[in-house]
């Protein structure tokens, strides 16, 4: 039982006692009871006055004391101890406990306590002692020692105020002037009906002097920079302290990112900036959990260093009241938590927001909300909240928007769950909406599915033929990004390139360094080759080039010479920059050197090996080390059955300038008849064609296609120019086959089709 509730109950009990065993006795005794009553009873929140059958015995017996009070009130000549008692419940502190605040110092107050009695606190009330309901009782007051600034803590209200000898409470009771207790012709009845009513001289008080808590919406409004919501602050600092971290944040968002970044060396040496830091720190426990986290995000937005003490505060803090998180906060933390670096507290609470998410999920209501939550608990996250979140996202899919749509393919990429079912649902939506969409939207979902590796070849066809259509509301560097997002997925958009470089025939002088570097990288990674203008398109990149080659450097230039010779032209001026002693010096010494040294073996391949006007020209190059091969061991066995052992094909044969192929078959030139190796007759060797067998992925080719990419392109030529003949064995058609059917695949790629035929007609 809590102390006021025992100090009640023993209250009721003598006043039953004093009354049964002395009914007339004083008034004064009956008072002395009264007044600790209604103090510790009727004010304390954990006291019986809260419990509705103390309640209603307490008002029946101080109902019964008034009215006795007022019918005595002419003939007992100590009324004033009533009215001592009632001016005492108006004005009385408590001078044993004093509550120093000080300016913008949100600790707890300093509590000092005297000396307690506990037979005076039930004997003499508020006279001696400290009250258990004070608390409650003076919940409001204000109590200060400073003029300067204002605080708030939990459950007191700080004002910038003059220094009082006493202490006014809240609600004051006073009598209404008209109703006197002197007046001879008062009966009970109208004196139950005195007319009582409550005056707040504190509220009068603080409404004067109290600041008015500052609306970060507004104050962004106002000011036009991020110092000046450091000024205001200065001026007159109010609860809560991330008003104006909120809005410094909307102010920092709408201007340009040059100003940005002036403003904010500005707001880091602005002397109110650490004291606005302090604050923020002192209010962390004690405001609301949703304002801590907007808080943190914007003080991360603002470039605050995380390993700062306030930031890591906050982080501590936020994970001591992780259980006040709820639907809209777990979105707000999920966003802080994105951009975030890892350390210890960072950690701990994406720990805590996985437990909360995994108890919630089900409970999330916004996709947004789902979507931002997705995104955040990272790709170390344990497989089995992926896949809770990814049936909560297939269970919701029936509201996703438009831009719900867009947004997951950044969402299971963050998240590294690659979800075939959710995405293809999620590219119907955009290829059907794909008209007006913005340009960062398109780029990020090609770059999440190349992270993804989900490949849709409507959804990139859609998106390319919309390019396309739309080709001249782009800019140029636009077009490209999408060519290289397009690269790195392997897909080939044959309209949108023919578009682009009809442009670079026309206008040659558009293009930067950087642009034709990259649109010589698309062209000769993709092997795209137009029907009428290639030359001249090769010859406008190459004058192009020639114009910036004071300014390229040495890995620029290396690059674009090198997509030139994948692409079978060879610019003079490039090249003879690019074989300089001093080029070819710094190309090995610095950056990327095995990079480079693989693009300069490719060079004098292709110097040597096409045709060129260099093919004296050798650079010294270190020698590339040699790649472990493994052949196919299924088209090995094939071609045991097919060929009738293995003495009549070579593996895995090493030639020059770096290459190697899988397979090595000699047969007649017309492909019909298969040499053994162990034949040396001179007359079958003048006959003799070499047949290169290579076994090839997917990757070889542009997506769902049979067009051939840059390097194995290249590959053949070269191959073609050493006198083999070439044959393509798809890997992944292969190991569908039974062996039956793979000899008879093979046969057919091998044989030519006169030899085919004439081994039909003898079956």
């Amino acid at each position: 039982m809590c102390p006021s509730t025992a100090a009640a109950n023993l209250y009721f009990l003598s006043y039953k006692r004093i009354r049964r065993t002395s009914p007339d006795a004083p008034l004064e005794a009956e008072l002395s009871w009264l007044r600790p009553c209604v103090v510790t009873g009727f004010c304390s929140k954990d006291s019986p006055w809260h419990v509705p059958f103390f309640r209603k015995k307490l008002t029946c017996v101080a109902l019964w004391v008034f009215e006795s009070a007022f019918a005595d009130i002419k003939m007992n000549n100590r009324a004033h101890t009533f009215l001592w008692g009632i001016r005492q419940f108006r004005t009385s502190i408590p001078r044993s406990r004093a509550l120093r605040t000080y300016s913008l110092v949100f600790c707890k107050p300093e509590v000092i306590h005297s000396k307690r009695n506990p037979r005076n606190h039930l004997l003499n009330g508020f006279d001696e002692g400290l009250q258990p309901s004070v608390r409650y009782l003076f919940q409001d007051i204000f109590i200060s020692k400073s003029v300067a600034g204002c605080t708030q803590t939990r459950g007191i209200i700080h004002a910038a105020g003059f220094k009082l000898d006493r202490i006014l409470c809240p609600r004051r009771l006073s009598f209404d002037a008209k109703h006197s207790f002197v007046s001879d012709g008062t009966s009970d009845h109208d004196l139950m009906k005195t007319n009582f009513h409550h005056t707040s001289t504190e509220d009068v008080l603080t409404k004067k002097m109290r600041p008015t808590p500052v609306n970060y919406k507004k104050l962004a409004q106002e000011c036009n920079s991020l110092s000046d919501v450091l000024d205001t602050f200065s001026k007159a600092p109010t609860f809560p302290g991330s008003n104006y971290f909120l809005a410094m944040w909307i102010i920092a968002k709408r201007i340009s990112e040059d100003k940005r970044r002036f403003e904010k060396q500005l707001m880091f040496s602005h002397p109110a900036f650490n004291q606005l830091c302090e604050q923020m720190m002192r209010e962390a426990k004690i405001m609301r959990y949703d304002h801590l986290l907007f808080s943190l995000n914007a003080i991360v937005k603002l470039g605050v260093p995380q390993n700062s003490l306030m930031v890591q505060t906050l982080l501590r803090t936020i994970q001591e009241r992780i259980s006040e998180c709820d639907e809209r906060c777990l979105s707000i933390l999920s966003t802080a938590l994105v951009t975030m670096e890892p350390c210890m507290n960072v950690n701990a609470l994406r720990a805590g927001l996985r437990i909360l998410v995994d108890q919630q999920v089900w409970n999330i209501n916004d996709i947004f909300t789902l979507q931002t939550v997705m995104r955040c608990i990272g790709k170390d996250a344990p497989f089995a909240l992926k896949k809770k979140l990814e049936m909560k996202a297939l269970k919701e899919l029936g509201r996703f928007s438009v831009l719900n749509s867009r947004h997951m393919f950044e969402v299971l990429a963050a998240m590294d769950h690659r979800s075939v079912v959710l995405l293809n649902e999620c590219s119907k939506i955009v290829i059907d909406n794909i008209h007006g969409c913005p340009f960062k939207v398109l780029i990020s979902i090609l770059q999440s599915c190349r992270d993804l590796r989900y490949q849709n070849e409507d959804l990139f066809k859609s998106i390319a033929d919309y390019v396309a259509t739309t080709f001249d509301i782009w800019k140029l560097k636009h077009v490209i990004f999408f060519l290289l997002s397009f690269e790195t997925l392997g897909f080939r958009p044959p309209g949108l390139m023919d578009k682009l470089l009809e442009k670079v025939v026309q206008e040659p002088g558009s293009l930067t360094v950087k642009n034709i570097v990259s649109v010589l990288h698309v062209y000769s990674s993709l092997n795209h080759v137009h029907n009428v203008q290639n030359r001249e398109f090769l010859e406008a990149l190459a004058s192009a080039l020639t114009g910036c080659l004071h300014q390229i450097s040495s890995e620029s230039l290396l690059n674009a010479v090198h997509s030139f010779c994948m692409m079978n032209y060879f610019p003079l001026a490039p090249i003879n920059q690019l074989i300089k002693e001093n080029i070819i010096h710094e190309l090995l010494t610095s950056g990327d050197t095995e990079k480079n040294i693989h693009k300069l073996h490719v060079l004098n391949t292709c110097l040597k090996l096409d045709e060129s006007t260099y093919k004296c020209i050798h650079i010294p190059l270190p020698q590339l080390p040699l790649t472990a091969s493994h052949p196919n061991e299924k088209l090995a066995e094939v071609l045991s059955r097919l060929l009738e052992g293995d003495g009549c094909f070579s593996r895995n044969v090493q030639l020059p300038h770096n290459y190697h192929i899988d397979f090595e078959i000699r047969m007649d030139t017309n492909r019909t008849q298969v040499f053994s190796f162990s034949e040396g007759d001179a007359s079958s060797a003048t006959n003799m064609q070499r047949v290169a067998v290579l076994c090839v992925p997917k990757s070889a080719y542009c997506l769902n296609s049979n067009h051939l990419r840059g390097l194995m392109a290249m590959k053949i030529r070269h191959l073609n120019v050493m006198g083999f003949h070439v044959i393509l064995i798809h890997n992944w058609e292969l190991k569908k086959l039974k062996m039956e059917d793979a000899v008879t695949f093979v046969r057919k790629k091998i044989y030519s089709d006169e030899a085919l035929a004439t081994t039909d007609e003898s079956v």
